[in-house]
């Protein structure tokens, strides 16, 4: 039985293994990976990504990530290829084939039918003398001295040096095709990631009240508008102006340091020169306004008419924090 030392110590070494293999890629990266990039960039196909057993999942991670990225994949089994998937491959695609030692038998059979396609083959293979890799247009050499597993078996560095070189050929054609975070955002419109990208100030403020009172008005209707807007706050408003704004805490200490609130009016108690935002910025640059002034809520406005308020919950609700 392990004891809680020697897992740790376990977790640690094998960190460290996978640490070793990757950072010994940088020495591997060469002229084969930079034709990949660049014939991949200058084609009008796809990239087709084929493997077999857990070479096939970091395909399909890699796939995953070239189409978040602006480059259009596709995943193929390699068994499935030679039982009718090769139908995927068309005239002017990219075909990257994974695997570790490159002599699977169904790696064998694949290649000669992708030449036969006519097209251009990467291999990302740890053995740069396999079939695969004597039978490729390109090599990326993704040579492991030794797995984590302890009977050196099981698939870990390798896989980990495969995942990293995908991640580094989809980052070098993110960058050559000046794929933006406006591009990002259109390849993911769902989740927080997406929201923080595309979500604006507008699509916010449009489902709140609009609370505003007038610089004379009593805290009565000061207490009243905070309270039916449910927004805790209000603007404070001078011929159609933002002049000031009153914070629930506002009505707080409010309370606290005066018996007679009958004699006070709005401009009493106002802050003055309000914070605000225009509704075409993005909501989280209004996450990082009230961050930054340690506020809750923010008066939007449109050409400087006061269009409404955006309040810290709403950015929760939308997934945004």
């Amino acid at each position: 039985m392990k004891n809680s030392k020697d897992i740790i110590a376990t977790a640690k070494k094998t960190i460290n293994i996978e640490a070793e293999a990757i950072k010994n890629l940088i020495n591997l990266v060469d002229r084969g990976f930079e034709n990949t990039v660049r014939t991949i960039h200058n084609s009008k196909g796809r990239v087709i990504v084929t493997g077999i057993g857990k070479s096939a999942i970091v395909g399909s991670k890699i796939v995953a990530t070239f189409n978040s990225t602006g480059t259009p994949s596709i995943f193929m089994h390699a068994a499935d290829a030679i039982h009718g998937d090769l139908g995927n491959i068309l005239k002017d695609d990219l075909v990257i084939c994974i695997s570790k030692s490159g002599n699977t038998p169904e790696i064998k059979v694949l290649i000669p039918l992708i030449k036969n396609y006519g097209n251009k083959i990467a291999a990302i293979t740890g053995n740069i003398d396999s079939y695969l890799a004597q039978n490729a247009d390109f090599i990326l050499n993704t040579y492991v001295e030794k797995e984590a597993c302890p009977n050196n078996l099981a698939p870990t560095s390798s896989t980990t040096a495969q995942m990293v070189i995908g991640d580094a050929l989809a980052v070098c054609l993110l960058e050559m095709n000046d794929f933006s975070s406006k591009d990002f955002a259109k390849y993911h419109p769902g989740g927080t990631l997406g929201k923080k990208l595309y979500l604006r100030v507008r699509d916010l403020v449009s489902k709140n009240e609009i609370p505003k009172v007038n610089m004379d008005s009593s805290i009565k209707d000061v207490i009243i508008e905070i309270s039916e807007k449910r927004l805790g706050t209000t603007a404070v408003m001078e011929n159609d102006k933002i002049v000031g704004i009153i914070t629930d805490g506002d009505i707080r200490r409010m309370l606290e340091k005066n018996e007679d609130i009958n004699k006070l009016s709005a401009r009493d108690i106002m802050s003055e020169n309000p914070i605000t935002i225009i509704e075409s910025e993005m909501a989280i640059s209004a996450l990082e306004i009230m961050k930054n002034n340690n506020i809750t809520q923010i008066l939007v406005t449109e050409k400087d008419k006061f269009i409404g308020v955006v309040h810290f919950h709403d950015l929760i609700k939308e997934g945004i924090i």
